[in-house]
């Protein structure tokens, strides 16, 4: 059976990571190798100023007290029997679409995996302010299994990781599936200020209103229309249209 890698940024305990992993655990050889506690919001950081401690919880199920980003490096190099097939992370309990992505300890954990040449996805469950107990897990789970099946036999194209957004609600209400671009997201008002009882100034980032690039291609759309998204995300950052345009018009000199 094949070895495959569950990660995550919401902690090793969430009930997400464990409804993905039973799932992975019917496709191959599933280990789940992740942050001690929520790591949320710590994108690509790799922890390099303290050693890192693995504890195995139980049999295939490991935590470490560092990043998303640190559970696949160790995983990988030095917990796995072998080499994984593909690496999944998730399940995230929120939405990754638009720049949220750039943040997320979830798809950067599929980053990784992708730098080190090993197909990878990230999964994300489009929860609401108010959610309706219990969440839809099993909606993202199923729909992990799929993409892990086709992965399995297709692979992935080259440095390209899929970052899948799925909406909180029951399988059969789902609309469907849809192929959709990053979209643009920005918050107003998410740096608050606060005081101590000393009476000194603090900020506390979080919590601002969402506002969203209304296109019916995105992510964030396709999620609000009550599709699963699916953004397939290239490591390669370079702005190609940019690099010509510049070197065609823009002469530089040293002086």
């Amino acid at each position: 059976m094949s070895v495959i890698l569950v990660t995550n940024d919401d902690g090793v305990h969430s009930p997400g990571l464990l409804s993905l992993f039973n799932v992975m655990k019917e496709i191959g050889d599933a280990y789940v190798i992740a942050p001690d506690r929520e790591r949320s919001a710590v994108s690509h950081a790799l922890t390099l100023h303290r050693p890192l401690k693995v504890e195995n919880l139980r049999d295939h199920v490991f935590s470490l007290n560092g990043t998303p980003t640190d559970c696949v490096a160790v995983g990988v190099h030095k917990i796995l029997p072998e080499k994984p097939a593909f690496v999944v992370s998730g399940i995230n309990r929120g939405a990754n679409v638009g720049d949220d992505i750039t943040y997320s300890g979830t798809v950067s954990a599929a980053i990784e995996s992708t730098i080190m040449g090993i197909p990878a996805f990230a999964v994300s469950l489009a929860v609401n302010d108010r959610p309706v107990l219990p969440l839809h897990f099993d909606t993202a789970a199923n729909i992990s299994g799929e993409i892990a099946r086709h992965i399995l036999t297709n692979s992935l194209p080259y440095d390209t990781l899929l970052n899948v957004n799925v909406p909180d609600m029951k399988m059969e209400t789902v609309k469907g599936i849809k192929f959709a671009r990053q979209g643009k997201r920005i918050y107003d008002g998410s740096i608050h200020e606060t005081f101590d009882p000393h009476g000194e100034k603090h900020y506390w980032i979080g919590g601002g209103k969402p506002y969203w690039e209304h296109a019916e291609d995105t992510d964030i759309q396709t999620l609000h229309d009550g599709y699963i998204s699916i953004t397939p995300l290239h490591l390669d950052m370079t702005n190609y249209d940019a690099l010509k345009s510049m070197q065609e018009r823009l002469k530089l000199r040293v002086r």
